[in-house]
This record gives C-alpha cells, structure tokens and sequence, in this order.
C-alpha cells in the first residue's frame, strides 16, 4: 500500500485516529491542521508503522497557505490519491444566545476552509482525470437541530455541495464521497452538556471511515442505525418534525 493521503483537521479526534490508522495500514499520511505539536506527536507515533505521517501544519482559513501545502505534499511525498477533507470545528451555538461572530466562524472553518482545500485539489485532479476527495459533514446538517444553529447549517450547505461535486465530478473520473459521522467521543464532543445517542469510540468511528473510503458508496455514515434514524424522522413534515425534535430534546436543550 504506497497510497497518498492527504488529511486535513488531523490534530485530534476523527481526523488523528483515521491517520493512525491508515498509516498502520500502509498508506502514507500528509497530516494537516493547525496545532504543529500535536501533529508532531502523530509523526512519532507513526514511525514504527508500515506506513507513514508527515506533517503539514496550517490553517485551512487561508487559500494561499492550502494551496502551497498541497504544492508541497506533491513535491516531497507524490501525487495525492486521496484527500480526507475532515476539519471543522462546533462552539455548542444556541438560539438563546446567538452570535453572528461566532456563526461567521464556524462557516469560515467548516464551510470556507473546505472551500479552500478543494480549489487546489480539484486543479490537480481535474488534469490527471483522476482523484478522491471525502468531505467530512455531520448528520446534523439532514436537518435543524437543537444548540446547532450555526453548526448544523454548516454541515447541511457541505451535504448539498458534495452532491453537487459528486454529479459534477463523475464524468472527470474524480471519485467524491461524503462522510457524515454521528456522535463520536472527541474533543469536540467532549464539550456537549446533553446526552449523545449512540456515542461511538473515536476509534471504531475510524475504522468505520476507512472501511467506506475503500468502497464505492458515496455516503459514508456511523453508526449507521442512527443516521438512518435521522433520516427516517427528517422526512416527516415540518410541523411534525419540529413537534417530534423539541420534545425528545427538551430536557437535554
């Protein structure tokens, strides 16, 4: 397995244990985020693995420093075959105390920072006619959530732009796939003060994720019984949805 894989939001969580193990795997990982620290801490794990991690810290916000990263990745480590679009981050937004700075930045990382990472990566795949790229959302964005209102409409806009790459990019042999995680123990997570149905280890979640890169599925989801819940309920109309929604998280909102 000589794969590159390049993953973005690598620092900790989802991100972190997917580079694990995909260089436990044999694939060779081109970690990205913006804590160096930790990313260096993953590179001296990784070093008595059958593949490898090599860091590539940087701040997804800017295009010029993406850019110049997935320039550098190509130099030292060889073409990119797979690019886990995976950073993001969640401030526990409510609409009890809604901030639009905060709302501004959570699209500046979730949604522009995705944005940013696939400008270059879409140049380069679109020359070579070939390519994969997996945009990490959330099953909070199938539909409105409680203390998600900055969140969730982050993720929804990622869902509908990864559709829409998916349509545009089949024909130029760019594989695009969608991961939409449900609650997974992370940092992130770690931050929540209400209860997470079906919380998964950030490490099965992982291995969840790469069992569905190696597939042609285009929406990857864990646990799936879950999203699959959320799915089924997301279909009732909106005067039941919401009825149903604020009364099974009114204790816990």
């Amino acid at each position: 397995m000589n794969k590159i894989v390049w993953i973005t939001g690598a620092s900790s969580g989802i991100g972190a244990e997917t580079a694990m193990q995909m260089a436990r795997n044999g694939y060779h990982v081109a970690a990205t985020a913006r804590s160096q620290d930790k990313l260096e801490a993953l590179v001296e794990k990784s070093k008595s693995m059958k593949g490898s991690i090599t860091a590539y810290p940087g701040d997804v916000t800017k295009l010029k420093v993406m850019q110049d990263i997935v320039t550098k990745i190509e130099k030292e480590q060889g073409a990119i075959d797979i690019a886990l679009l995976n950073a993001g981050t969640y401030f526990g937004e409510s609409g009890a105390d809604f901030k639009a700075s905060d709302f501004k930045r959570t699209m500046d990382i979730n949604l522009n920072g995705m944005a940013n990472c696939l400008e270059p990566l879409l140049k380069l795949f679109k020359s070579r006619k070939k390519g994969h790229i997996a945009i990490v959302a959330s099953v909070a964005g199938y539909r409105g959530l409680p203390k998600s209102v900055a969140y969730g409409p982050s993720k929804a806009a990622l869902i509908n732009m990864t559709e829409a790459l998916y349509i545009d990019c089949k024909p130029l042999g760019i594989k695009v796939q969608l991961v939409c995680p449900g609650f997974v123990k992370t940092p992130l997570t770690d931050k929540n003060d209400f209860e997470m149905p079906m919380l998964m280890e950030v490490e099965d979640a992982a291995s969840a994720l790469i069992k569905g890169l190696e597939s042609n599925q285009f929406e990857i989801t864990f646990p799936w019984v879950f999203a699959l819940i959320l799915k089924t309920i997301g279909l009732l109309p909106n005067k039941a949805y919401l009825w149903l929604t604020a009364k099974a998280t009114a204790d816990k909102a």
